[in-house]
């Protein structure tokens, strides 16, 4: 229903917007709008056939993970965790080693290889889906809202395009296009505890206990020393050993699966073949979804609505006397909700326009890295299994987004300005 309404107010926002623009003399904005609606629509289908090929290679080699007992290997390791989180999957079900890798390819940034393993998650937790007529189970919830408000260790993709950026306008060997690592592994690590609490309050989850926390600091305590050894590295031999390692970390999961198959007996090759039929299917399943959300989101920008929000949080924040440094960044963690793609143009925008080493291009980077397309995530995940009642994901996800935001800018003051 919360999906609803939003696709209904983002069409009669831009909609209407347009209208109004029109009447002041700017007819030209109709057309502008459906051209923007129509090239919504078209990204949808592209993205979703995109996805085609990834999710037969990924659902093949989990079926090989499966029938090799690798992926109920995974669930083992980390089922400590998850049974905290995840009350309702039985310790050992496929569905928690195939969370364990999505959540693993998203600390290392992998997004191609974090997508489709999330929905081979979306999957095996819909075997357990017992809410009827469509409708979002708890552990779904938990683990769409863990995804849009990611952990992020290595921002590999932001950090590249600061280095290439750098290079462009002329930076010396002093830059280091890598400072943002703890900003965006704080920030993205406040998001993440956000829409947990956030979720944990509405599903009355006990995590507030001495294991949980434990369990907690430990990991908090791993992730900076692992921090604290690529901050001290030069930012193209950080970025070079992150991407290779994010690669190595993949190609060893296939590798595992491949010889643990063999080792096992099993027909590697049919299993693998059995598994990817289904990626088609998923991949058409999903295209209905992306198209009504994109061209949702085309509208809404294209009427010049984002623009208008924007002006509003500007005239606020300078009547309130506050330090306006982070405006200029500001855009792009709003529009990442909508749209990762503009996030990042506008990302780019931002460094060229105030200088990869300003505080704007800085935060942007942050914010960049620390935020995720919120409303892409939602319609892909829940759309791959056919799930139409979100109940509380998109207010949880939203929760996980705006703390996510806060405290990117509050970590860029505190530590780059």
């Amino acid at each position: 229903m919360a999906m609803n309404w939003v696709w209904i107010g983002l069409l009669v926002a831009g909609i209407a917007t347009a209208a109004v623009r029109a009447a002041l003399g700017e007819a030209e904005i109709f057309g502008a709008l459906l051209k923007a609606l129509f090239d919504g629509a078209r990204s949808g289908f592209e993205i979703s056939l995109g996805l085609a090929g990834i999710m037969a290679l990924w659902l093949g080699l989990m079926r090989v993970g499966e029938k090799a007992g690798m992926v109920q290997a995974l669930a083992r390791a980390a089922a400590p965790l998850l049974r905290r989180l995840f009350p309702g999957v039985p310790e050992g079900h496929p569905a928690q080693g195939a969370m364990t890798l999505n959540v693993s390819a998203n600390l290392l940034g992998l997004d191609n290889a974090a997508t489709p393993l999330g929905l081979a998650a979306m999957r095996e937790l819909q075997t357990l889906n017992r809410e009827p007529g469509g409708t979002a189970s708890d552990a779904q919830i938990m683990f769409v809202v863990m995804n849009t408000a990611g952990l992020t260790l290595i921002p590999t993709s932001v950090i590249a395009i600061r280095q290439s950026v750098a290079m462009q306008q002329g930076l010396g060997a002093g830059f280091n296009a890598a400072d943002i690592f703890l900003p965006t592994l704080l920030a993205t690590a406040i998001s993440l505890l956000a829409g947990v609490l956030a979720v944990a309050w509405l599903q009355r989850l006990p995590l507030l206990r001495p294991r949980p926390l434990l369990a907690l600091a430990a990991a908090c305590a791993l992730l900076a020393g692992v921090l604290a050894l690529f901050a001290r590295m030069p930012a193209a031999q950080a970025a070079r050993i992150t991407g290779s390692v994010g690669a190595a970390a993949i190609l060893a999961i296939v590798l595992m699966f491949v010889l643990a198959g063999a080792w096992r007996r099993i027909n590697v090759y049919d299993a693998f073949i059995e598994g990817a039929k289904d990626g088609f299917g998923v991949a058409v399943q999903i295209i209905p979804y992306l198209v009504a959300i994109l061209a949702a989101i085309g509208v809404f920008r294209a009427a010049g609505c984002m623009d208008a929000i924007l002006a509003v949080v500007a005239r606020a924040v300078a009547a309130a006397g506050l330090d306006t440094g982070f405006l200029p960044a500001l855009p792009v963690g709003l529009m990442k909700v909508l749209s990762g793609s503009g996030a990042r143009a506008l990302m780019v925008d931002v460094m060229q326009a105030h200088g990869v080493d300003s505080f704007p291009a800085r935060l942007a980077a942050i914010i960049q890295g620390s935020t995720e397309t919120t409303f892409y995530v939602l319609a892909v995940y829940f759309g791959s299994v056919g799930v139409k009642h979100t109940r509380h994901a998109l207010a949880c996800a939203l929760i996980a987004d705006a703390v996510g935001l806060v405290a990117a800018i509050g970590v860029g003051y505190a530590l780059l300005r």
